[in-house]
């Protein structure tokens, strides 16, 4: 019998860890981000450009979703240079402000879009507040909780102010908004964070019965989503075949192949799988660019839960590791539940893919989320190549990454 785990398990860890590594997980981040927010630019003007024809133009859905996304990696790049202290000094405004923008959905600036109340619209600019509520309530829980464990390590007392008021507040605006996708993401930040800053699994267990308790309540009141979970169970028989997105998605999936039919020829996408620009992207994406490119993009969002895995765990600042759990939790749990979703793993919930579905303010958020944890890899790769200089007896330097 042998103790610990063997050599290759302990390589394994080593390299997912980074531990002996003398590079950053910067570019980690960094080349992934990229690379999904140019493969979500394209996919959306070859899934949406159908539904402008003879409109505004099958060009207006890259005019909007690239808008967002330069905006977004204009961002990215100076947020990258921010030091933790910025956050911390902008969490409480950041959560103020995204509760605001959440109770303004229910006054006459709000519009409800399939059923769901979740966006603001000035004139022509629309934008969800959830969306910004998710990077707010993960900086902010994660400072909260980072400047408590200083005086209480561990039991019930972390519920306080993480869940109880501020979670209790936003969740529950959220389902007022009937955005049931949503509010599971939020529920998922809220665990990992608790998780994180070391709750008894008595008290994490607790709150996370009372919250799916919650769900489930609200799940069963309404029709529309006991017929989509009714549907996921095999249950097609209903006037409105709420079976009918999920199958053209599972067709659209099939047809594709191993190489795909080329970029621009989905034939699913003309009208025959509802919000194919949307939830339902990643179905057009396999159609398009094949089972290879669906691979590739699963595996761009490995690598990118790779990198901020390697920060967190790296980390000996309560602050980056809860924020980044929190922030990688969020992105690779919302693909995961996308994907699961138009495979058939899961029901149709209404979860957009990162970085890749059509929406500027999902993008805009999901980018900016990246950028607080570059900014947090960059100064980590700062401070390791301070130690190495240290260790060689050479002058420390400020280098870029």
């Amino acid at each position: 019998m042998t103790n610990g785990p063997t050599p290759r398990v302990a390589r394994a860890w080593d390299w997912l860890t980074g531990v002996h590594s003398k590079k950053s997980a910067y570019w980690l981040i960094l080349g992934p981000t990229l690379a999904l927010t140019f493969i979500g630019v394209v996919m959306v003007l070859s899934a949406s450009s159908v539904e402008f024809i003879g409109g505004a133009g099958s060009f207006s859905s890259l005019s909007s979703q690239g808008l967002y996304a330069v905006i977004g990696l204009v961002l990215l790049f100076w947020m990258g240079k921010w030091r933790r202290q910025t956050y911390h000094k902008l969490a409480v405004i950041m959560l103020l402000i995204s509760i605001v923008l959440l109770a303004l959905v229910f006054t006459p600036l709000g519009v409800e879009i399939n059923g769901n109340r979740n966006w603001l619209r000035l004139g022509s600019f629309s934008f969800q507040p959830a969306e910004a509520a998710k990077l707010a309530f993960s900086v902010w829980a994660a400072y909260a909780l980072s400047q408590k464990l200083k005086f209480q390590s561990s039991g019930k007392h972390l519920l306080i102010p993480v869940v109880f008021p501020f979670g209790f507040v936003i969740v529950g605006l959220i389902m007022g908004g009937r955005d049931l996708g949503t509010v599971l993401i939020m529920l998922m930040i809220m665990a990992i964070i608790l998780y994180l800053g070391g709750m008894r699994t008595v008290y994490l267990l607790g709150t996370a019965a009372i919250g799916l308790i919650g769900v489930a309540l609200v799940t069963m009141m309404s029709d529309n989503r006991m017929m989509r979970i009714q549907a996921w169970m095999g249950d097609c028989d209903h006037p409105a075949d709420p079976c009918y997105q999920y199958e053209q998605g599972i067709f659209a999936l099939a047809s594709g192949g191993w190489f795909g039919l080329g970029l621009g020829q989905s034939r699913q996408k003309w009208s025959y799988i509802p919000e194919a620009g949307n939830d339902f992207i990643f179905t057009v994406l396999g159609e398009e660019l094949g089972l290879l490119g669906a691979l590739l993009v699963i595996g761009l969002f490995v690598v990118l839960g790779i990198g901020m895995f390697r920060v967190a765990y790296n980390s000996t600042d309560n602050f980056v590791r809860l924020s980044t759990g929190a922030i990688m939790t969020w992105l690779l749990g919302q693909a995961f539940m996308n994907i699961a979703m138009v495979t058939g793993l899961l029901p149709v919930i209404g979860v957009p893919l990162p970085f890749i579905s059509a929406g500027g303010s999902a993008l805009l958020m999901a980018i900016l989320a990246v950028g607080v944890v570059l900014s947090f890899a960059r100064h980590q790769a700062q401070e390791i190549h301070d130690r190495t200089s240290t260790a060689q007896g050479q002058p420390v330097t400020k280098e870029s990454v």
